[in-house]
Order: structure tokens, then C-alpha cells, then sequence
């Protein structure tokens, strides 16, 4: 027969358990500690840094962790980075294949800082740059480091096609981003006169010529070739045209096929070089290594940064042969020669290409895109889904009378980080919402970015206007 103790005798001889330790009155908890932290490093950026400052502005995170496409802040919340550097991270943060390269690079005693001496990290980063190159251009290249950022290297460009060619004038297009630097400021859209003559760049949404479509980009070739050609037009003969094969920064607009091939022959028949940027949309992003080769089109001059320094500084532009009449020292940068840059390059190279991340950034991206095309046609306030690849963007639109709507895509862009998204916005009236997903993004990982970006989205259309 079982014997049963009186109510309470167990609690009475049991040792009670050790009771949570709790901090002193006057200590913060660790949570508490955790968010001052936080919100004073963010305090002392906005006291001590220039105004001139951007992603902080729109997005007051601390960084303290990343991998993959996860970051964490330093009041321990986590994010879905759809950033990416602003396409720089094609491997994600923190990619083991990179970590390993730079640290091999360390623990070997190689020199960190070369200028333009050669080495076999160099090497090593310039044979798989080749490798992977339109195969056209490979066989007769060369390559010039420049300084550590794509506009260091839009700058190279720009004065090696002024050189080779004695002419001063530029072509570029409205919508352009090149950098931040006055050579490739002249080149961008928005930017002051200069000696640059600005092209319409075809786009169905909003066609310059308000037709779109395949007639928009046939009207967009005959103006070039009419300004070009006319002797009244007041465009002399230039020293090169630079476009980028997707327009990032200006909204996310794709280059029409065979719009590019025009303006391959165009240049072509005419003796003017063609500069491609590749900066963003290079290294897999658009579901092809580089962004011209949807179009088949092989450039005079590649312009190459963010993704092929595999999350670190490195530019470089590569070219025909025959432009290469530089003297010795006519360009040159100290910071050319960044050996942990170059070690990550050529492990982020390697693994898109062994991988075929190309072609999985152009199926997942037509998954991406179908998805939120389908989205829009619920919510009017979308007024365009468009990308390449892993390129995307969304133009957000008054419902009511379709012009663009930018409170609208600030206030997306703040749902999305409320729930742990990461985006930022472009195009003409920083109206467009963009995505620069990592390649290595899984159907999961895609997936919790659409759920979150498709809460974000009505959330912030309900907000008082």
C-alpha cells in the first residue's frame, strides 16, 4: 500500500531550486544593455559622420554578424539582406569558399599591398577573370587594375576611349549610374552638362517615346543613329557610348536584346568603342555571367567591380588590345594591387561558374518575378514587376492616376525592415523597390522574402497618405 505524504511535507523537505539570478537593481539586463549599445553607436554615426551618408539614413541597423543572406544587428534582431552590398555579395555574407581564400592568403606571408607588381594570388585571379570572360574579348584582352571602387574604373574607361581615339565626346544614357566620381557623374543621369550627350534607354513601363515594347527600342536605335549620322546634330564623333546591360540604380530596367545589338553595330560601323558597366550586373547576377551576353554582344571594354573582388575592394576594366596605347604610368592607383581582394575574387569566380549559379539566378529569378507579378495584379499600387535574374524591381504607382509614387516605396521599404527585410529603392523617382538577393539564395530562403515583401506591400498602401 502506497504511502502518501500530507499536503505540503514535500515542499517542506525538498531543497527548493536555486533560485534565476537577477541583476542588482541599479544593472541593466542584458536585452537593455544590448539596445543601448546599439542605439548609441547609431548616435554617434549621425553626430560624427557626413551628412552625405545613405543606406544609414534608411536603414538604422548595427551589423554584428552575417552569413548567407542573414544579418544580425546588435539588438540581436535578424534580417533577410536583400541588398547585398548593393549587388556586391554574390556568394552572400560571409561565404566559406571566401573565408578560406582570404585566409590562406594570410597565413601564407604573402604581401598585402603590391601596387601593380605581379604575384600568383594576381595570377591566379586573372586566369579565372579570362576564363569566364565572352570568350570573343578573352582572346584578345588586357586589364588594367584600377583603384579600389567600380567608379575608379568607370574613370579608367573612359580615359582609355579618349585616348585611343583622340575625341573627347561621350554617349551615355538617361537613367545611367556610374559612379560618384565627376568623370562617372558626367556620364549618369541627372548629372550636370559636360561633354556627354544623353540617349534615350528603351523601357516598356515608361518609354521614353510612349510606345514601348519592341517599337520604343527600334525608335531608340534610329535617334542614335540619326544624332550620330546627322551633320546638323551637334554630336560629333565620340570617344566611346557606355551602357549598363540592366540599369540598376535607375530602376531596375532591363536592355532589350536586341536594342543592344543595335548599339553594337552602330558603334561598330562607326569606329566608336563600346563600354559595357558591368559593376552590378556582372558575375551571374542577371542569370548569365555578364550582362551582355543575353544579347550575344561582345564590348571593346568591360567595366567590372562589386561581385569580383568577392565581397572586397577591387576594379578593374578589361579590353581590346588594340585601345591598350597608354603610356607607362598614364593610369595608375595605390590600392591596385588588393592581394585579399583579388584571393576572393578568384574563390567567388570559381564557385558561380563550377555551380552554374548563373543559370540558377535566371530560374529562380523567373520563379521571383512570376511570383510578384502575380502579387501585382491584387494590388494596383504596383504598377510594374521587372528585373533579370536576381535583378528585381518593383515600381510603385499612385493607383489612381499611375504616376510614380516614392512615399509609397519609403514606406514599403520600412514594412519590409519591420519584418526583418532588407531593401532599398531606385529609378527616376527613387519610386521602385529592388532586390539584389544573393546567388546562393535557396527556394526557402526566396520564398520567406516574397511572404515578407507581400505583407509589406498593403501594410504600408494602408498607411494615411
Amino acid at each position: 500500500m502506497a504511502v502518501t505524504e500530507p499536503a505540503g511535507a514535500a515542499a517542506a523537505t525538498r531543497t527548493p531550486p536555486p533560485a534565476v539570478p537577477q541583476p542588482p537593481p541599479h544593472l541593466p539586463t542584458q536585452g537593455a544593455r544590448t539596445a543601448a549599445a546599439h542605439d548609441g553607436i547609431l548616435r554617434r554615426q549621425a553626430q560624427r559622420e557626413s551628412a552625405a551618408r545613405t543606406y544609414a539614413r534608411s536603414l538604422p541597423i548595427v551589423p554584428v554578424r552575417a552569413r548567407g543572406l542573414t544579418i544580425e544587428g546588435a539588438d540581436g534582431r535578424r534580417y533577410l539582406d536583400c541588398l547585398s552590398g548593393a549587388g556586391t555579395l554574390a556568394l552572400g555574407h560571409n561565404h566559406p569558399v571566401v573565408l578560406e581564400a582570404v585566409r590562406g592568403v594570410l597565413d601564407s606571408g604573402a604581401p598585402l599591398h603590391v601596387l601593380d607588381l605581379a604575384t600568383p594570388v594576381k595570377d591566379a585571379f586573372t586566369t579565372e577573370l579570362f576564363t569566364n570572360l565572352p570568350p570573343a574579348l578573352a582572346a584578345d584582352a588586357r586589364i588594367q587594375f584600377c583603384g579600389p571602387a567600380g567608379t575608379d574604373a568607370v574613370e579608367a574607361a573612359l580615359k582609355l576611349v579618349r585616348t585611343a581615339t583622340g575625341r573627347p565626346g561621350l554617349l551615355a544614357f538617361t537613367g545611367a549610374y556610374h559612379g560618384m566620381t565627376a568623370g562617372a557623374l558626367e556620364a549618369s543621369g541627372g548629372a550636370g552638362e559636360g561633354r556627354v550627350t544623353r540617349l534615350p534607354y528603351p523601357q516598356d513601363f515608361r518609354c521614353p517615346f510612349g510606345v514601348g515594347g519592341a517599337e520604343g527600342a527600334e525608335l531608340a536605335a534610329r535617334w542614335t543613329e540619326n544624332l550620330l549620322d546627322d551633320p546638323k546634330g551637334g554630336v560629333p564623333l565620340p570617344a566611346g557610348l557606355i551602357v549598363e546591360p540592366v540599369q540598376g540604380e535607375g530602376g531596375v530596367n532591363p536592355a532589350p536584346d536586341g536594342w543592344l545589338r543595335r548599339m553594337r553595330e552602330i558603334t561598330a560601323s562607326r569606329g566608336i568603342p563600346l563600354v559595357a558597366d558591368e559593376v552590378q550586373t556582372g558575375v551571374g547576377r542577371t542569370g548569365a555571367f555578364w550582362g551582355v551576353d543575353h544579347a550575344g554582344v561582345v564590348p571593346d571594354v568591360m567595366v567590372l567591380s562589386k561581385a569580383i573582388g568577392g565581397s572586397l575592394p577591387l576594379a578593374v576594366i578589361v579590353y581590346r588590345s588594340g585601345l591598350d596605347v597608354w603610356t607607362p604610368g598614364a593610369h595608375a592607383g595605390t590600392f591596385r594591387g588588393n592581394q585579399l581582394a583579388m584571393a576572393a575574387g578568384t574563390a567567388t569566380l570559381a564557385f558561380v561558374r563550377e555551380n552554374r549559379l548563373a543559370e540558377r539566378a535566371a530560374v529562380l529569378g523567373d520563379r521571383m518575378l512570376s511570383a510578384l507579378r502575380g502579387l501585382a495584379c491584387d494590388h494596383p499600387c504596383i504598377g510594374d514587376v521587372r528585373g533579370r535574374g536576381l535583378m528585381i524591381g518593383l515600381e510603385l504607382v499612385d493607383p489612381d492616376t499611375g504616376a510614380a509614387a516614392p512615399a509609397l516605396a519609403s514606406a514599403v521599404r520600412q514594412e519590409c525592415l519591420d519584418r526583418g527585410l532588407i531593401v532599398e529603392l531606385g529609378g527616376r523617382h527613387s519610386a521602385v523597390v529592388r532586390l539584389l538577393p544573393p546567388l546562393t539564395l535557396t527556394d526557402e530562403q526566396a520564398a520567406a522574402v516574397l511572404d515578407r515583401l507581400s505583407d509589406a506591400i498593403p501594410a504600408a498602401a494602408r498607411r494615411p497618405r
